[in-house]
Parts: structure tokens; sequence; C-alpha cells
């Protein structure tokens, strides 16, 4: 019986209800996987206290910041999966999809074994409270012995979202984050493992999601059939995957390294404003969702129609993006303002860290005004192949607005947590003003990748 396709075509029908369709489990999908931290922080809050939230806090962030180091490069290789299969360059595609996949297996391994060995300096050098150390440990180095499970499930989105299918992971990532609750509620609160527990919780989960994945992918028509002869790198697409996902990688390293930064200091300020960024920062996970899901769905729009010369459909599909993003978007930065209280109420009823939040959250939520038209052109100037302009824009938000801000501010000027917070948007403004400056030359319209490509030959593979 012949395999169902996995394959959607994003070059055909209405652009509205093409990203719709595209971005609405995009977005569910991120915001089930943000959960995630947030029911550890959330359940860990509830059984172990302010030094709990405070290291699942720090642990994770770490933890987040080595990922990204990979999720850049899934989503280059999204970018170029799209490209090829709106070409209808199949042979191109396939060889991106085993190349990309045997690298990110071997990555897996070596940063496991490398952050093993420097988390506890690490841990020492972001100045670690000394109540919360203990938990930020165990956290840490448990999710860093389940590295392979959280590369292999997001470079499976990666591809399946190239393929312009955004549904299946959503289901995968669903039934994970159902399994994930129930084992935090288990090992936190039945039998008191604290934040290893959770670590342990999520970790299980991340390693259900990607099998779910490898599941599906064997009973449809995918060009990867998980045999160990499939493991086949092709130097001439390595290049491509670097010169794409690395500018990606290195921004989401810079980017995140800045809300490092961020907690640094905090952390500096004592345990209750460490804990009120850490409750900040996965309340803003859910915030900007919206703008991260759509922005992420225009990219692989975006890639599919320029491969397939569709220049005009993508600059339709960026209008329509920002619309959307920001009509969500807007709602949320009203609701923030009307009730911060009660959204850090929910993970910490301690009156210091509910009243540091405060504080944090009152200016660091105008960044969500912002981010719906930065994300969007982003997402169009990256799914054009254009990953260097991205990124560089990323980081000199970073490094030159958002930690030197958060220094001026919240340290030299001593104004605290509230200046603290306004490092978000100061740097989202300077990012989204470089990358419309961009978008207004034209020369996005430049296809980076289809054009540049030096077709691979099978004797160029090495086994």
């Amino acid at each position: 019986m012949k395999k169902a396709s996995i394959e959607k075509k994003l070059t055909e029908g209405s652009v509205v209800k093409q990203l719709i369709k595209f971005a609405l489990p995009f977005m569910l999908s991120n915001l089930i996987q943000t959960l995630y931290n947030v029911a550890d922080m959330f359940i860990v809050g509830k059984y172990c206290g302010t030094s709990g939230v405070s290291g699942v806090n720090i642990g994770g962030q770490v933890t987040f910041i080595m990922t990204n180091i990979i999720i850049g490069l899934t989503v280059g290789g999204t970018v170029i999966i799209a490209q090829y299969l709106g070409s209808g360059d199949r042979k191109g595609m396939r060889e991106s999809i085993s190349t990309l996949l045997t690298f990110l297996l071997f990555a897996a391994i070596s940063f496991t074994v490398i952050m093993l060995l420097l988390s506890d300096g690490i841990l020492w050098l972001l100045q670690t409270p000394e109540e919360s150390y203990q938990q930020a440990r165990d956290y840490l180095d448990v999710t860093l012995l389940g590295t392979i499970f959280i590369f292999g499930y997001n470079a499976f989105a990666a591809i399946l979202r190239g393929l312009g299918d955004s549904k299946r992971p959503l289901i995968f990532v669903s039934i994970a984050c159902g399994i994930n609750v129930v084992l935090d509620y288990l090992l936190v609160g039945v039998y008191g493992m604290e934040a290893k527990g959770a670590a342990i919780a999520t970790i299980i989960s991340q390693a259900i999601s990607m099998i779910l994945c490898i599941i599906y992918l064997k009973r449809s028509d995918f060009e990867f059939d998980f045999k160990l002869s499939s493991f086949r790198f092709y130097k001439e697409r390595f290049f491509m995957l670097i010169r794409v996902g690395t500018p990606l990688s290195i921004q989401n390293v810079i980017v995140n390294f800045s809300f490092l930064v961020l907690t640094t200091i905090a952390n500096g300020m004592g345990v209750n404003a460490s804990a009120a960024v850490g409750i900040v920062g996965k309340y803003n996970g859910f915030a900007i969702l919206p703008a991260i899901a759509v922005g992420s769905s225009v990219s692989a729009m975006v890639a599919q129609n320029m491969g397939a010369g569709e220049t005009e459909r993508a600059r339709k599909t960026f209008h329509t993006g920002f619309a959307l993003a920001f009509s969500v978007t807007f709602v949320v930065f009203v609701f923030t303002q009307l009730f911060p209280e009660q959204i850090l109420a929910m993970f910490d009823d301690d009156p210091k860290t509910i009243a540091a939040g405060v504080e944090y959250i009152r200016t660091f939520s105008f960044d969500y005004l912002i981010v719906p038209l930065t994300f969007c052109l982003n997402g169009l100037i990256t799914g054009a192949g254009h990953t260097v302009i991205s990124s560089a824009c990323g980081i000199l938000s970073s490094i030159g607005f958002r930690i030197p801000i958060a220094i001026l501010f919240g340290v030299v000027l001593k104004k605290g947590l509230w200046g603290l917070g306004l490092a978000a948007p100061v740097a989202t403004i300077a990012s989204g003003l470089i990358l419309f400056v961009f978008y207004a030359t034209g020369r996005w319209k430049k296809n980076l990748v289809i054009k540049n490509e030096v077709q691979a030959d099978a004797d160029c593979s090495i086994t």
C-alpha cells in the first residue's frame, strides 16, 4: 500500500488561509512546548519554594542557550528543505535531510559530554544564589543527559515544517506535555525529588515526542528511512546548512546570552529578584508565542515561495503575518499591564517576589508591541536565505543595546528591575529598524539558497 504524503504546498491558494492554517498549529505547538519549563517552575515552586523556582530558571536558561545553538541549524534546515520543495529539487532535499540528521546526532553526543564537564563552572559564573545552587545544578545536569532527545525532536519538527506540515509536531508535543505534567506531580510532589524530578520528567517527555516523530515519519513517504546506512554526510549540503544555519545559531546564542546577563544581574539583587525575573521570563515565553509562531510560519512559507520564484506572494505573506501577530500581542500587552500581580502570583505567592516582578514586567512588556514587526521581518529575510542579515541584527541589538541598557539602568543608575526590564523593548526596536531598512531596499528578493547551490553528487558523500 502506498504511504501517505507528508508534504504540503504553501505556494498555492489564499495566503491568509495558508498562513493561519500553518501558524495556528505552530503557535499551539510552541505554547505546549513552553509548558515544559513552566510546569517545572510552577510545580517546583509549589513544593520547593523560591529557591526551587530560582534553580529551575537558572538551570533551564543554560540548557536553553545550548539548545538554541542547534535550533539555529534546524531553522536553516527548514529554509533549505522548503526551498528545495518549492523548486522541485528532490535530490537536494533528500541529501540535506540526511546531512542534517547525521550532523545533529554527532553534535548531541559532543554537547552532552562537554557541558556536563563545564556545568559547575557555568553556574558559578552566573552568580547562582547559594540557596538555589544545588537545585540549579541538579536540574542542569539531568537535562544535559537528555540533549539527544531535545535535539532530535527539534530537528524532526523543523523538517516537517519545511515540508509544510505544522500539525504533526503539535500532536506529538501535546502528548508529551501531558506526560510531563503527570510526571512532574509524581516525581516532585509525591516523591519529593525537587528540581531533579522536574528535569527527569522533562527529558522523558522530550524522548517520547522524538520517538513519536520517528514512528510517524517511518510510516510515511519520508525521504529518510532511519537505517544506519542512510546516515550520510554530503559536504556541499553541509556547507549550505552551515552557511544558512550558523548565523541563526550565533544570533540565538547571543540573544539568549543577553537575557542570561539580565538574569545574572538579577541574581546579584537577591533570591526574590532572581525568582521574579525567572517568572517573568516564563510568562514572556507565552506572551510572545503568537509573534514567534507567525514569524516562523512566515519564514517557512516565504522559503517555499522563494524556491518557486513567487516573490510577490512572499511579500504578501509578510504583510499578512504582521497584521495577524500584532492583533494578538496588543491584547497581551494590555492584559499584562492591567493584571501584573495576578500573573506573578500564579507562580510564587511571596509578596517580595511579586513586588519585584511587577516592577520588572511593567517595562519589559512594552516589547510585546514591537516584536510582531521584528519577528515577521526576520521571517521574510530568513526565508529568502539572508540569514547573515537577520543574525547581524539580533547580535547588534543584544550586544549594542540590551546588555548596555540593562547595565546602565539596572546597575549604574540603580533603577533596579524597572531599568532591567527596559532593555528588552529598546533592543527589539533597534533590531526592527535595521531589518526594515534592509526590507525597504528590496535586496531580500535575491534568493541565496537555490541560486548559489552547487549540486552534490553521490560520490562526494561520506558514509
